[in-house]
């Protein structure tokens, strides 16, 4: 059956249904129990009567001797009459009808299924419709003379509904109406409960709201108050990596870092929050979510800056090439400027000695990092970096024990882009009076590479020493209260794909330590 229109009456309509078979349960159940008391009951009297019957001297008599017999009726109307049975019958002892109500039963056998009064002992039972009690009766010699059957027709369904006390519809009544009042209730909680919507438009929502979600180039995650994931779209399952089956799920059984659970579940404040994860830098934004003034969860919106990163990096590589072009052009314009001072004066001598001394320091500097370095690329980012430097008045130095030999294309940009993000944030972290210096020891062992960069500035605070990697600051933005920077996010990145670590430590300054596995070893969380 199918029930059209408005929820609420498609619901009132089932549940009338559910009511109508629960009161015909209960009515038949009802019913059934008022024939087995009408068995149990009316068994017991009837086979009473039957006794008597079958002990009156006058009916063992007109039994045992076919003369006599026809003094058996009134035996047999006058304990029907008493009693209220339907009918007595009398048989001899071969089961044929001697006296009944119904004439056309006296000569026909007495139907006797499943009785034991042919063999002496008497039985209650039903037969066809009827409560019957079959009791012997037994001559003065102790033999089987005859069977006395007296019985009353059950009461049909109709007839126990209204003969009963009423009772039966009285409750059937009582359970409908309450049955009907709570349907009407419950119908009417339904529709307050889905705000007046109907199946289809409810329907047609959660279809929408898929689509949007799907439609939605930013990924997207919800949360309830317990951190359990209520919705996320494709876009965020790919963002974070989760398995398909996280709805419903809390934060705390996935397989995320500790800045990510912590961005989730809103124990960091801010906007346009920094995190990574396997290998992508992600800007994640959490919005509360209330209903009514009650919070209900929140929402996280986020984006994928990896590639808008990777194009940061590309354009501060531009900018570190400019910034040391300029420092050279700015160093050797001063040089310049003091040569044609000195040849103004006449110093010729000392305008070869300068020169000689100038060009000797830069052809040194060149020399020992080349001697040193065998990678080109991070031998020509050191020698750079030392001009870059010197406009900052900051001595840059490599470790007597530094070494590393040729690498391939994919570590050696890897490593230009470790070191060049360490030596940036040395000289950065040094006053801008100058005065300081940075160190830079490279390493190379059989597994892998270790970049340690030390300067002499006034180091990093503890409590910041491991954030500086997982929030993705700087340490001179970090001591001022800047904006965060990606810088040391991505030498962890690269270090941690590397199968390798970074850290920080203070020693007199602020001394960075990463290492680098010779081959990658899997993304990071």
């Amino acid at each position: 059956m199918v029930f059209r229109g408005s929820l609420a009456r498609q619901l009132f309509g089932l549940q009338l249904l559910i009511v109508l078979a629960l009161l015909g349960a209960v009515a038949g159940v009802t019913i059934a129990q008022s024939h087995a008391t009408f068995r149990d009951t009316e068994g017991g009297r009837l086979l009473s009567v039957a006794e008597d019957v079958a002990a009156t001297a006058g009916v063992r008599d007109g039994v045992a001797e076919p003369l006599r017999r026809y003094t058996l009726p009134p035996f047999a109307e006058s304990a029907r009459a008493l009693s209220g049975a339907d009918f007595v019958i009398i048989t001899d002892a071969r089961g044929t009808v001697l006296t009944s109500p119904d004439p056309t039963q006296v000569g026909e056998a007495l139907p006797t299924e499943g009785s034991t009064a042919p063999t002496g002992r008497a039985w209650v039972g039903v037969i066809g419709d009827a409560v019957v009690a079959h009791v012997p009766v037994i001559n003065e010699s102790g033999r089987l003379a005859g069977l006395v059957a007296v019985g009353r027709a059950q009461p049909t369904v109709w007839q126990t509904i209204t003969e009963s006390p009423g009772d039966l519809v009285v409750y059937l009544g009582i359970a409908a109406a309450l049955g009907l009042g709570g349907s009407l209730l419950v119908s009417w909680w339904i529709k307050r409960q889905t705000l007046g919507l109907e199946p289809r438009e409810i329907t047609g929502l959660v279809e929408h709201r898929e689509a949007m979600l799907r439609g939605v180039k930013e990924g997207v995650l919800g949360l309830d108050q317990q951190d359990r994931i209520t919705l996320v779209n494709d876009q965020a399952l790919r963002l974070l990596n989760l398995p398909p089956d996280c709805v419903g799920r809390p934060l705390g059984e996935l397989d995320l870092n500790e800045r990510l659970r912590d961005v989730l579940a809103g124990r960091t404040h801010g906007q346009d929050e920094i995190a990574l994860r396997k290998g992508r830098v992600l800007t994640m934004n959490r919005m509360p979510i209330s209903v009514h003034g009650q919070p209900i969860g929140a929402v996280i919106t986020m984006r994928d800056r990896t590639e808008l990163a990777a194009l940061r990096h590309e354009l501060d590589v531009h900018r570190q090439t400019t910034d040391t072009l300029r420092a050279q052009a700015h160093e050797f314009t001063n040089q310049l400027h003091t040569i044609s001072g000195l040849i103004e004066l006449g110093e010729y001598d000392e305008v070869v000695r300068y020169v000689t001394r100038a060009s000797r320091a830069h052809e040194e500097w060149s020399a020992e990092v080349v001697s040193k370095i065998a990678d080109p690329a991070l031998a020509a980012l050191l020698i750079a970096k030392a001009s870059l430097a010197a406009e900052h008045a900051v001595g840059l130095r490599l470790s007597a024990d530094s070494r590393v030999g040729e690498l391939d294309d994919a570590l050696s940009a890897d490593l230009v882009t470790v070191v060049g993000n360490l030596v940036d944030n040395a000289l950065d972290a040094l006053p801008a009076t100058g005065g300081g210096w940075v160190e830079v020891d490279l390493r190379q062992t059989e597994h892998d590479v270790v970049v340690r960069v030390r300067d002499s500035g006034p180091g990093v605070a503890p409590e910041i020493a491991e954030e500086v990697f997982r929030h993705g600051f700087t340490t001179k933005v970090a001591e001022h209260g800047g904006q965060r920077g990606i810088g040391l996010a991505l030498t962890r990145q690269i270090c941690v794909r590397r199968g390798g670590e970074v850290s920080v430590r203070n020693d007199g300054g602020a001394v960075f330590s990463a290492r680098l596995g010779l081959s990658a070893a899997g993304g990071s969380r």
